[in-house]
């Protein structure tokens, strides 16, 4: 039935490959997990020109994931899972991952003891809800907006201890604090921008209530402009080019080609004219803006920004309010963006342009420094994770303590239930609890510390807090069991909460596999 270049692989051959495939992904980002995680040096393959291939320096699991090469249909699942985590929630990407090849590590063992797929899938079904109905009755909500802006700094804290802002941890919660409560409950995190720039330290760093775009303004022209009226456009502005593709143009003198420069200035000439007929003073534009073009506008007195990158132009689109417009025959039909003040300001050793005042209150940027590209690299994707995560909690504002607390709460919850459920579910359940403590494990282990003695006293002092939230979890600095309440190791709720769903139903979905096709390779016609 099948083409003889097709592979089949049925029953416990299809099911290893899975479990071999998942498990494999899982340990290669479980060193990352946790504040003393180790980081990974990713080095894509050639370059252009013969050049070295791009290195990375990360320790963030989509980021990792997506770099890697992958062929085993399983692992590529767990990578989906991960990046699926990064999208909605912007963090845990790496728990989701680790969790997943948990539950499958202790699925393979069931399976070796001739428990059927469906019936651990039952089981953990049963148990995720237990875990997912706990995490939810400790889940705490803040009682002010002074709490709720403690809660937030905890919870950028916590994100960051991971990462490789740790050390600055404190000033960068703020800094990301700041900029999310500018979005005033908003998710949408377009309206902070940010901008890397190498030289000075990390502290360095600022956030600037106005929107920055990386350009310069063009010569001869306004460097500052109060009340801006701006017009953003994407057209071309250049006057040495016919615009029809593959024209051509035969002349017999030089007389006709200064006819022809002549044209082209005069049109280009009534084009400006119509641009600062719609009233502006800023005009920003997608594509290049030449000498002639330039020369016009600074004689109008408008601000001329050229060659703008599509994410600036549509941020900036964004912020003021402005309409991206490409015709200028209709001034009445275009937006027009507004700021209170376009000014041109240094930052390191390059000019830049700044619109503050802008429309959308809620836009911002935060600049950047350090002193390396890949050091920027990855302050850029950590802070990001913090910000995705703090802007989630705008839209449920309850959290949970972190440090492998949470984890061991829910296992406590799910051994509890254990004595109601009986048959071979019972066993599916207990494993479902037991791959929640390998998370706080691993914590340990990353740290170098006795994992086995620690998870061992978390599991003890859990069990007595029976009907009350447990605040006991993973002190990393000091290598032994704290109050998370104390050391303010906070998660959000819903992170926390996606991390369970999605590597429950990962898992349970790669348990079901007995079968695995590869189709055919393609044949290329006429070869």
């Amino acid at each position: 039935m099948l083409n003889p270049q097709s592979e089949l692989s049925k029953g416990e051959q299809a099911r290893m490959a899975s479990f071999v495939g998942a498990l494999a992904i899982s340990d290669l980002v479980k060193t990352t997990l946790g504040p003393k995680g180790m980081d990974k040096i990713l080095q894509s393959i050639g370059g252009q020109t013969g050049a070295p291939g791009k290195v990375t320096v990360t320790n963030d699991g989509a980021t990792i994931l997506r770099s890697v090469s992958i062929d085993n249909a399983a692992a590529k699942v767990l990578v989906n899972i991960s990046s699926t985590q990064d999208d909605v929630v912007g963090d845990g990407t790496t728990s989701v991952v680790v969790l997943a090849g948990e539950l499958l590590r202790e699925a393979e063992l069931l399976i070796k003891d001739h428990i059927h797929p469906s019936t651990i899938i039952s089981g953990w079904r049963k148990a995720c809800a237990i875990a997912v109905n706990r995490l939810e009755k400790s889940a705490r909500d803040p009682e002010d907006d002074a709490a709720y802006r403690a809660h937030l700094i905890n919870i950028a804290r916590t994100t960051l201890s991971s990462k490789i802002l740790s050390n600055d941890k404190d000033y960068f919660a703020n800094l990301a604090v700041d900029a999310v409560l500018r979005l005033k409950g908003n998710t949408d995190i377009d309206a902070i921008r940010i901008i890397k720039k190498q030289g000075g330290s990390m502290k360095d760093s600022f956030l600037d209530p106005g929107f920055i775009l990386q350009k310069s303004i063009g010569v001869g022209q306004p460097k500052v402009i109060e009340n801006a009226k701006i017009l953003v456009a994407n057209t071309a502005m250049d006057t040495d080019k016919i615009k029809i593709f593959g024209a051509k143009v035969k002349v017999d003198s030089m007389t006709k080609v200064a006819e022809i420069e002549k044209a082209e200035k005069e049109k280009m000439k009534a084009k400006v004219e119509k641009i600062v007929k719609h009233g502006i003073n800023v005009f920003v534009n997608r594509q290049l803006i030449y000498n002639y073009p330039e020369q016009l506008f600074g004689e109008a007195g408008v601000m001329a920004i050229e060659h703008a990158d599509f994410d600036g132009v549509d941020r900036l689109s964004k912020v003021t309010g402005a309409e991206i417009c490409s015709t200028f025959d209709h001034p009445e039909a275009v937006k027009l963006g507004t700021a209170e003040k376009v000014e041109e300001i240094i930052i390191g050793e390059e000019k830049m342009i700044r619109f503050s005042g802008v429309s959308d209150s809620r836009a911002c940027s935060i600049v950047l420094r350090g002193a390396s590209t890949h050091l920027l690299d990855e302050a850029e994707r950590s802070l990001h994770d913090a910000l995705c995560v703090l802007s989630q909690t705008a839209s449920d504002r309850r959290v949970v303590y972190g440090g492998g607390c949470s984890e061991v709460m829910m296992s406590c919850a799910v051994d509890n239930e254990l004595t109601a459920i009986s048959g071979k579910e019972q066993l599916a359940m207990e494993a479902y609890a037991r791959a929640l403590r390998r998370l706080p494990a691993i914590i340990a282990e990353n740290g170098g510390y006795d994992s086995a003695q620690l998870v061992s006293e978390l599991r003890s002092l859990h069990a007595t807090c029976k009907d009350t939230s447990p605040t006991h979890g993973l002190d990393m600095y000091k290598g032994k069991v704290g109050n998370m309440e104390e050391l303010g190791v906070l998660e959000s709720l819903k992170l926390k909460k996606h991390v369970v769903l999605h590597a429950s139903e990962a898992a349970g979905m790669l348990l079901r596999v007995d079968d695995i096709v590869k189709a055919a390779p393609r044949q290329r016609q006429g070869r």
